[in-house]
């Protein structure tokens, strides 16, 4: 048996889908657009929850893996999919974005309705809060609980094609990953990454550095590039 500990805003979706392809309760890859229905009853025999009830069976020495994500492209993802108005898969944290403008422009009203945060706005709101509770925003080390958990690995997102392969080993599987939503394989070259290094580029470097001290534990965790690195958004060596 294996385990995966979903890592949200880190291709979570598409390892999910793989895995309940490898499980053999999909029968076949889903289309982009129906990925989201992995997160629904389809998934919910195979978490984590069932097998830590009463007389469920031993789970400690079973396989197990997780996937961390560039914090600057993973800030930049959580933006664009749940808070701006840009069309994507997700945009349900809406509720979210309009607390962020009524916070930090002080607007009220039906006119919330028609408003999105900007991404500076949502940038001054995480500072504000020390990110926050929700898991798409907040770092990604304080779920992962690497003091108590044991992970056999954790792969880098933007690596996940080449190590995905020793997963699937384990796995005992030879399914592979759907892709990024852009269909790009670079990770250099992907619409979050390249959004990063232009949007951050533009941001005052005392809000860079407040956010690189919330997330510092997540950038260290793979000794992850900053967004003007020539390779950003993979790990240093």
């Amino acid at each position: 048996k294996q385990w995966y500990q979903r890592r949200v805003r880190a291709g979570c979706s598409n390892w999910i889908e793989a895995l309940l392809r490898a499980e053999g309760t999909l029968k076949y890859p889903l289309k982009s657009t129906e990925v989201y229905k992995v997160h629904q009853s389809i998934s919910a025999p195979h978490r984590m929850v069932n097998f830590l009830k009463p007389g469920a069976r031993k789970v400690r020495d079973n396989f197990s893996f997780t996937v961390v994500r560039n914090p600057w492209t993973r800030m930049v993802s959580g933006y664009r999919d749940k808070l701006s108005d840009e069309k994507t898969q997700g945009n349900d944290k809406r509720w979210l974005g309009m607390e962020i403008v009524q916070e930090m422009r002080g607007v009220s009203g039906p006119q919330l309705y028609e408003l999105y945060p900007t991404f500076l706005e949502y940038l001054q709101y995480l500072i504000k809060h020390k990110t926050t509770d929700n898991v798409h925003f907040m770092p990604q080390h304080n779920i992962l609980c690497l003091a108590s958990a044991r992970y056999d690995y954790i792969v880098p997102l933007e690596y996940s094609s080449v190590l995905g392969r020793e997963v699937w080993g384990h796995v005992n599987s030879s399914v592979s990953l759907l892709g990024s939503y852009d269909n790009v394989s670079d990770p250099r070259k992907q619409t979050s990454a390249q959004r990063a290094r232009e949007w951050f580029s533009t941001i005052d470097k005392q809000i860079i550095d407040k956010l690189y001290e919330l997330y510092k534990e997540d950038f260290v965790m793979l000794n992850y590039s900053n967004f003007t690195d020539p390779n950003f958004p993979l790990p240093l060596h």
